[in-house]
């Protein structure tokens, strides 16, 4: 992820501004403002480490809030410290150097988006690891935290799982509503192959198997499987796997022969996903990777330099 673009700089900015960090009255009152000192950040637990780009980038962010912070400050990790790696309890994320002030100013600035970014990282990664063998790949949806949404993907990423649409404009998903509203399936997908923009494939929420039928047989490319027992994806599954099918419509198919890309989500748990990838489903979406995620536990031990 470029932490140094326009979108994370926001991002990153307001997360200071909002903690009023260049207004710190406790650091200010208690800290003589020549102080230097060293900062270990510790991670608690195991976990999948994201986020690590943050450090650096918030301290850079505070010299530009704050416009007099002008002392050198360096920030170390061990080379095999990066984005996506297992730590384990009580290992070392990364060593601050810098003057004592902007260290506690931003402790928990950093530690916020360290510790949720991890968060989602390691359960990203127990979802993935839980589908280990199978060909269905772990998406993350558009449930995350308001003003996070790219800070939330980047951390699926870093644990191992795939984004969906990044925003709206991402590309048709014809969901429930959008039926609702356009008077069925039918007229949904007349309307949305006439006025789609460019190339997007259109994907449609279906709930049953006739439903499955139904949007197949009128031009819908991908579909989402929503809150469908196992037993009903496997046999979407094998619907959309029928040679004739792909033949008929003139498309390439995919390695295994089909050509419609299968997605299931709704009530997707630990526990059940293993069933769910088994049915030979392609993807599988997760929102509780975004919006239930635990944060990880971590801390900064900050001592005089």
């Amino acid at each position: 992820m470029d932490w140094n673009s326009r979108r994370i700089t926001a991002i990153l900015e307001n997360a200071l501004l909002e903690d009023r960090a260049t207004r710190d009255a406790t650091s200010y009152a208690c800290i003589d403002p020549n102080q230097r000192a060293t900062a270990t950040i510790i991670s608690k637990q195991d976990c999948i480490l994201a986020g690590i780009g943050c450090v650096a980038r918030i301290l850079d962010m505070y010299a530009a809030l704050d416009g007099a912070v002008t002392a050198h400050y360096e920030v170390t990790t061990h080379p095999e410290i990066f984005d996506g790696v297992r730590l384990h309890k009580g290992q070392s994320v990364a060593v601050i150097r810098h003057n004592a002030r902007v260290i506690l100013s931003c402790e928990r600035v950093i530690l916020n988006f360290l510790q949720r970014m991890s968060g989602i990282a390691t359960l990203t990664r127990k979802f993935v690891e839980a589908v280990s063998g199978t060909k269905a790949r772990i998406l993350d949806t558009r449930k995350t935290a308001p003003g996070l949404r790219v800070i939330d993907k980047n951390a699926v990423r870093c644990g191992g799982g795939q984004n969906h649409r990044l925003d709206l404009s991402d590309g048709v998903l014809i969901k429930n509503n959008h039926i609702a509203l356009a008077g069925g399936i039918v007229p949904a997908l007349e309307r949305a192959i006439r006025n789609r923009r460019g190339s997007q494939i259109i994907e449609v929420e279906v709930r049953t198997l006739e439903e499955l039928d139904l949007a197949l047989a009128n031009g819908g490319e991908a579909f989402l499987l929503d809150n469908m027992s196992v037993e009903d994806v496997r046999r979407a599954v094998e619907r959309c796997s029928q040679p004739d099918l792909w033949k008929s419509m003139q498309k390439d198919p995919l390695k295994d022969g089909r050509i419609i890309p299968l997605e299931c989500s709704g009530g997707i748990r630990l526990e059940n996903v293993r069933a769910y990838a088994e049915t030979g489903v392609d993807f599988i979406s997760v929102g509780l990777l975004t919006h239930s995620p635990q944060a990880v536990d971590m801390s900064m031990r900050v001592v005089p330099a």
